[in-house]
């Protein structure tokens, strides 16, 4: 209950861009260490909290706790925050192969004891510790805190703080969760906005929903919580993705939930093929002849063979036949909820009428995502750097090689072509290894080499897009629409002029001409001839 109640008042008094994760658990060496509630503060630092409730006092030196079974010896919560954080900058040195030199304090937190104002002890000073007062609105005195006494020579970067978070998945909360299991709070909200959270249960009596945001609205966020809410209520539910990549993200995503998980997550092909489709080649296989074989084999699917629901994230890349097919395999009241940007089109699919001129959808109540989770309270930084299409993936490469220089690790990086593919994209293709291609971007191990049209509802901290000419230049927009949408801290924009402009229009150009102009370190002047 002590550790809620500092939660809580954290919660409301730090800012939106602070992190908060609780209950993190290190080892260094052999020893054992737990900090209670871990502060991340882009800007300022990091605090690790140790939490004790009841009611503390100290007498010559050792620690007490008193409440309902007596009063007992404790460690001191001083001495055990000072240990895990030590054991934290360890650990978190290792994970990124970056040591921490950020400010980094350590603190007690008595929320049911009273602390005069002046009162300090040998190593502990008034200002590591938080007591009943303090904790109604906590932040300023933990920012006070770690810029005083914290140990670190600067504030903790941004792009430093996101490599952490990615290490502790599984330990973040939303605030609220209280003592629920740590796998469950990962599926839950740990990234979805309380007024998201609203969105979702508002809605529970709507059965057929299009909800429509542009990129880092959190769509995916809401697919996978709309999916589990359903899987909650004994649905057997469908969660589908026309994207390889990102179909394997979710089905990552379900695999911890520990009670009831989707019928089937993936790809809508290799759902017809786990229902007995034959297998085939070649686009008329996938546009039409597929489609129309689940359809037919539809018609002798068993009640429990069929989906109670179905929940598909990028939903503008489902053509037509597919919904049709989809459709086919649902029981006569099944809930349909799709998520989509109508800017991320690229396939031109989503709207185009069904075979008998018709679209299966044109029921579905529109509901509106607007508010967007990613860069939300500062402009994404933007570099262009300028080149020769023909040279546009050997300059990516070089602004790769810059970016690791300049203190980005590999795994934050990737790199989106929009024509051909990267030797090193084109090797696994070639390989037919896309299962190992993308396992490995899960595993976050190194710099990815994708296609723009593949990674949609993906992300990464920096995107080098290497505009390396169009297959169809009718459909450059939407294409470059996807590939600068991807990065969360920083986007590379590699290429001509003139074609971004062709393909994009004045208005990318317009405001592209506001973007950093850089040449990668140990690159020359760059220029078309």
């Amino acid at each position: 209950m002590a550790e809620k109640v500092l939660w809580d008042a954290l919660k409301k008094s730090l800012p939106d861009d602070a992190v908060l994760a609780h209950s993190v658990q290190v080892r260094n060496g052999r020893a054992e260490h737990e900090i209670d509630i871990l502060v991340l503060w882009p800007g300022v630092g990091m605090a690790a909290i140790e939490v004790k409730g009841g009611l503390v006092s100290v007498d010559n030196g050792q620690w007490y706790q008193s409440d309902k079974s007596g009063k007992r010896k404790i460690l001191s919560p001083v001495v055990q925050s000072q240990g895990s954080l030590h054991a934290f900058k360890n650990w978190v040195g290792d994970q990124l192969g970056t040591p921490l030199t950020s400010r980094f304090a350590y603190m007690a937190a008595l929320p049911y004891t009273p602390v005069p104002q002046d009162w300090e002890m040998a190593g502990c000073p008034r200002t590591l510790v938080l007591d009943q007062n303090d904790v109604v609105s906590p932040a300023d005195l933990v920012r006070t805190a770690i810029e005083r006494e914290g140990g670190g020579a600067s504030r903790l970067a941004p792009a430093y703080m996101e490599r952490i978070v990615r290490r502790l998945e599984g330990t973040l909360g939303s605030g609220s969760e209280g003592s629920r299991d740590p796998k469950e709070l990962e599926d839950a909200q740990d990234h979805l906005t309380q007024r998201q959270s609203i969105l979702l249960q508002a809605t529970r009596s709507l059965p057929r929903i299009r909800f429509t945001g542009g990129a880092g609205s959190g769509k995916t966020w809401l697919a996978v919580e709309k999916a589990r809410m359903l899987c909650k209520q004994g649905k057997r539910v469908g969660l589908f993705s026309y994207n390889k990549g990102l179909s394997q993200y979710l089905q990552d995503r379900v695999s911890g939930w520990h009670h009831l998980k989707p019928a089937f997550t993936g790809e809508f092909h290799d759902y017809a093929r786990r229902l007995g489709v034959p297998d085939g080649k070649g686009s008329s296989y996938f546009e039409e002849e597929l489609p129309q074989l689940l359809k037919d084999l539809a018609v002798d699917l068993q009640p429990n063979q069929r989906l109670d629901a179905v929940v598909v994230d990028e939903a503008q890349d489902f053509a037509p036949l597919w919904w049709e097919a989809l459709l086919a395999t649902t029981t006569d009241d099944a809930e349909i909820y799709a998520f989509l940007d109508d800017h991320q089109d690229v396939y031109r699919r989503w709207g185009s009428p069904s075979t008998d001129g018709s679209s299966p959808l044109e029921d579905l109540v529109t509901i509106h995502i607007d508010e967007n989770l990613r860069n939300t309270r500062t402009v994404l930084p933007v570099r262009r750097v300028q080149c020769a299409t023909e040279d546009a993936l050997d300059v990516a490469g070089d602004c790769i090689d810059a970016l690791i220089d300049e203190g980005w690790a590999n795994n934050q990086i990737a790199m989106l072509t929009t024509k051909d593919r990267h030797p090193i994209h084109q090797g696994y293709f070639d390989r037919d290894a896309t299962a190992e291609y993308w396992r490995e971007f899960h595993a976050n191990d190194g710099e990815f080499y994708g296609h723009v049209l593949g990674f949609k509802g993906l992300e990464r901290s920096v995107v080098v897009l290497c505009v390396n000419g169009f297959k169809d230049l009718g459909r450059a927009a939407e294409q470059l629409y996807v590939g600068l949408s991807r990065a969360r801290s920083l986007l590379v924009i590699v290429g001509d002029s003139d074609l971004l402009e062709q393909g994009g229009g004045r208005d990318l150009k317009t405001a592209l001409s506001r973007a950093e102009a850089w040449v990668p370190a140990g690159v020359g002047v760059l220029r078309n001839d």
